[in-house]
């Protein structure tokens, strides 16, 4: 972390210092279950529990400082050392904001790069951050790489990541999500990026945004703060994403998986150069349904020597699923832009796992049942995927897809959910367990395309699925779960996939830390 003294921080954010002024925290916390010996709590208010009733025991637990929006006394009546601003969250982000700047006049004053790249996208924005970052990191370059814990893509999730890089940090990757417009360009305010990925535009959140139009609108906000010198990384094969080529002063870098026929690529939008695409051929799916495909990147400019053409590098992925192709293509991308050579981009894509969890995760239970956990979230694009993996893995096995609803996606979401019914069955889905009441359109869907008895079961809860599959599963089965964050299923999906005393992660955070951490994950598109 950058240091700031408490004046600074005070000075920084328009705060007003209430503690000694040479107070240095090292390190920032918005959960005073973390705190430890030197760190700033920041005392957010949230919808189930205000962080100002938590700053006794951040300081119980080492704080050294606190960022409030009012004073905290102790029981004897003093105030805790603090730093009160209007908005906590705003005071975050200015303090990130000038820890970025820092870093960057650091580093170039001596003669040491600096790169921020930020991602955003309607999915797969943290398999592509772990992807970038893992491409970094094993790229060996002079500083480390600093990038988000799990999916913190918010306005508070930014600032923490950011509150992790120092003057040795080479490569910033930024996670970005956002529930309006707007929030992508105060994001991008914040850190500044040089690289700025979009992945796609899909339908998720739709009801917050009042339309996919909307969502584009503010995914594009990240390519419109884009140096001149820096470059938009566009997936090609999303028509909206594409579009954004015209939003940006920045050098365009696209990428697709769609087959180049003879001549020129009609499949690419005239406002990007050939020369300036990112290609995978021959894709392919494994046995294990991971991907494997050639991967064309534009030449490299080394040493002043003029290019030579496209250079063609094997990727035999390790993620599960064809979806993940986008991602591949988009960490190469955001690589090949940052110099790293394509031989390294291609051996660190084929060397990578899931970095973060119930992403496609996969299980092997000792009696043969085989559990995949994509539950972390859910919109239509990511469950038709999902269900089209689960058909195509499970050949010659018996498939069950248990799936809970897609949120926050406003006057379409009965449409979408019906869609996902049919598919099931269009897929020879074996059995479906729908949970919850939320996606009871999807269990009737089904049922109305043909699915009956045994085939497609509702239960109104979690445990109700897990007794019936505890129940039924059998040896050599293979079992998808799907849901929104919110619904929770990724929790059912570890109760099935793991004996009671080796679950991986507890169930949800108690107050503090859900109010502390509500903008980060699924609610940030």
């Amino acid at each position: 972390m950058i240091a700031f003294t408490a004046a600074e921080i005070a000075d920084i954010t328009d705060g007003r210092l209430a503690a000694e002024p040479g107070i240095t925290p090292a390190s920032v916390v918005t959960d005073s279950r973390e705190a430890t010996a030197g760190s700033l709590y920041v005392a957010k208010p949230g919808e189930n529990a205000d962080g100002h009733d938590f700053v006794g025991a951040a300081f119980d637990r080492g704080a050294v400082l606190a960022l409030v929006e009012r004073e905290v006394a102790d029981a004897a009546g003093t105030d805790y050392p603090a730093v009160v601003v209007e908005d906590t969250v705003l005071a975050m982000g200015a303090l990130a904001a000038e820890a970025v700047r820092r870093i960057r006049a650091s580093r170039a004053a001596a003669g040491a790069a600096f790169t921020v790249v930020g991602i955003t996208g309607s999915a797969g924005k943290t398999t592509t951050k772990d992807l970038l970052a893992g491409i970094f990191a094993a790229a060996g370059a002079e500083g480390a790489t600093v990038a988000p814990q799990g999916s913190y893509n918010g306005e508070i999730g930014v600032p923490l990541t950011v509150f992790k890089a120092d003057f040795d940090t080479r490569y910033l990757v930024i996670e970005m999500g956002a529930t309006g417009i707007g929030h992508i360009q105060y994001l991008a305010d914040m850190v500044r990026p040089e690289i700025g990925v979009v992945l796609g535009v899909g339908s998720a959140h739709a009801g917050e945004f009042g339309g996919v139009e909307n969502i584009a609108v503010a995914k594009g906000e990240l390519v419109e703060a884009l140096p001149a010198g820096g470059t938009a990384v566009l997936n090609l094969d999303d028509s909206r994403v594409a579009a954004m080529a015209t939003r940006t002063r920045a050098r365009v870098l696209g990428y697709t998986s769609r087959a180049a026929g003879p001549g020129q690529d009609t499949t690419i939008q005239a406002d990007v150069a050939q020369a300036d695409v990112v290609r995978a051929a021959d894709v392919d799916l494994n046995a294990d349904g991971h991907p494997e495909f050639e991967l064309y990147l534009p030449a490299d400019v080394t040493d002043g020597k003029a290019p030579q053409g496209p250079t063609r590098h094997h990727v035999a992925a390790k993620l599960i699923g064809a979806h993940h192709m986008a991602n591949l293509l988009a960490a190469a991308a955001a690589a090949h832009a940052a110099g790293i050579p394509g031989a390294q981009i291609a051996a660190s894509l084929s060397a990578q796992t899931a970095a973060s969890r119930w992403r496609m995760e996969r299980t092997e239970r000792p009696d043969g049942v085989t559990v995949i956990n994509d539950a972390y979230n859910a919109n239509p694009e990511s469950m038709r995927a999902a269900l089209r993996t689960l058909a195509e893995l499970g050949r010659g096995r018996r498939t069950w897809a248990v799936l809970g609803a897609m949120l926050e996606l406003g006057p379409d979401s009965i449409r979408e959910h019906m869609a996902v019914g049919t598919q099931v069955v269009r897929l020879n889905i074996s059995r479906l367990v729908v949970v919850g009441r939320e996606a009871r359109s999807l269990y009737v869907s089904a049922v109305n395309e043909g699915s009956w008895g045994d085939e497609c079961v509702f239960a109104e809860t979690a445990d109700e699925a897990y007794e019936l599959l505890q129940a039924e599963l059998q040896p050599g089965d293979l079992v998808l779960f799907k849901s929104s964050n919110g619904i929770g299923l990724r929790h059912l999906g570890d109760r099935i996939a793991l004996p009671p005393h080796a679950t991986q992660d507890s169930p949800e955070r108690s107050a503090e830390g859900t109010a502390a951490t509500a903008t980060e994950g699924s609610a940030q598109l």
